[in-house]
């Protein structure tokens, strides 16, 4: 299955909150979305990783995305090894994107920059034509996603771009409250969690709307980019 973009995020709830307004915008426009779990988030303070499964498949059904799958690496303990990379590379062969949407690159929790990294580096090999992988005895052709980009997380990370995703904030969020472990709840007897505060729920729309305020728009996600966008012509930029 050849998808326009794939979202990598360390635990299961990354993508949604890093940039679920960006892939519920691509969606509608016709493109094709996969999402890779590197953990199961099974360290969480809050649920279990078999809450965590059935959530992240309820937040892909409210997205519409193509395809999720999990590659099961430890969660707390992501190393930028061979076998990690190859479960990465194996994946973005897989999938073929041209896209490819990843952890930011520092944040609150080690796993994301870590993961950034990991993914990053990944994505880079699995262009190499000597790196061969099969999957089910078939042999994977090599493949380099055009570009990598970082959203942004816990950390206010000042961004190379933003996407205006106006009319889409609601969707990102319903698909974030697909977590209802993780997320807030007043009703709730478990721990509290930085995540579970109702100032960070908030927070998903007045981030938004300050990077939408920054860019002539209602609401807006962030990214930062590895290498230097070239535009063909200026057609889609809100000034």
């Amino acid at each position: 299955m050849k998808v326009d973009v794939l979202a990598i995020g360390a635990h299961p709830d990354d993508v949604e909150l890093g940039c679920g307004g960006t892939i519920a915008k691509l969606i509608s426009e016709g493109k094709k979305v996969a999402i890779i779990d590197l953990t199961q988030g099974e360290l969480g303070t809050r649920g279990t990783h078999e809450t965590r499964a059935l959530e992240a498949k309820n937040a892909a059904e409210i997205l519409g995305i193509s395809a999720r799958e999990n590659l099961n690496m430890k969660d707390g303990f992501i190393v930028n090894s061979e076998d990690y990379q190859l479960r990465i590379i194996k994946a973005v062969r897989k999938y073929r994107p041209e896209i490819v949407f990843c952890n930011a690159i520092d944040d609150r929790h080690p796993d994301h920059a870590k993961a950034a990294k990991l993914a990053s580096d990944a994505c880079f090999l699995s262009g190499l034509i000597k790196i061969e992988t099969e999957v089910n005895g078939e042999k994977q052709e090599n493949w380099r996603p055009k570009q990598v980009f970082h959203y942004i997380q816990w950390k206010n990370i000042k961004p190379d771009f933003v996407i205006d995703i106006t009319g889409f904030l609601e969707k990102k969020i319903e698909a974030c409250l697909a977590y209802a472990t993780q997320f807030y709840d007043p009703n709730s007897t478990e721990p509290m969690t930085p995540i579970a505060t109702k100032d960070f729920l908030e927070s998903l729309t007045y981030r938004a709307q300050d990077l939408g305020r920054l860019s002539g728009v209602d609401y807006a996600e962030g990214f930062t980019a590895e290498k230097l966008i070239a535009l063909k012509n200026f057609d889609g930029i809100i000034c």
